[in-house]
């Protein structure tokens, strides 16, 4: 019973943010989310002639994916775990809505095909290597954290960096070229 009633509350978490980001995106930045940004013609035409370089691009990506990751799991040490993993959710159910939201003005259904085709499949991975960190953090008062739970972390979240690094590329491009 205590567990429906945890992922319930997680899950509230991340909506709440994700309709303040809709609401966000709707409101108070329509003007700039219809205008500017990765949806815009030019940047996509731009990034179907860029070459990418895998293995560049994952030195970008061990940066930009492991230091938030690391921060949170830092964070997550302290007293703060609670609000750690709310903010967490909150913040990235935000930022959800506002892509979803900003996909769509900009390019209709078309923009959420875009949205989807960029999270895939790398983000699977992260976010199975993020629900393990943030569900210990939520219920650290009746579980334990062990070997296998960091390996599982650790091994998922570098598979989602080498997906995004090596397989969301080919794949936007192809989505790019469809649309």
């Amino acid at each position: 019973m205590r567990l429906q009633q945890n992922k319930r509350q997680l899950l509230l978490f991340y909506l709440a943010g994700f309709l303040v980001g809709i609401l966000y995106a709707n409101l108070i930045s329509k003007d700039h989310t219809a205008v500017t940004g990765i949806f815009n013609e030019y940047f996509l035409n731009e990034y179907l002639r860029t070459k990418i370089v895998p293995e560049d691009y994952l030195w970008y990506l061990v940066r930009i994916r492991l230091i938030p990751f690391a921060c949170m799991c830092v964070l997550g040490l302290t007293r703060f775990k609670r609000g750690v993993v709310i903010a967490v959710l909150i913040w990235t159910g935000f930022l959800g809505g506002i892509v979803i939201v900003t996909g769509f003005l900009r390019m209709g259904v078309f923009g959420l095909v875009l949205c989807f085709a960029g999270l895939l499949p790398h983000f699977i991975f992260y976010i199975l290597a993020y629900a393990v960190v943030l569900w210990y953090f939520y219920t650290s008062k009746t579980s334990r954290w062990n070997t296998s739970k960091t390996v599982f972390t650790v091994v998922v979240f570098c598979m989602g960096m080498i997906m995004e690094g090596y397989v969301n590329p080919i794949l936007m491009k192809m989505v790019i070229r469809f649309l």
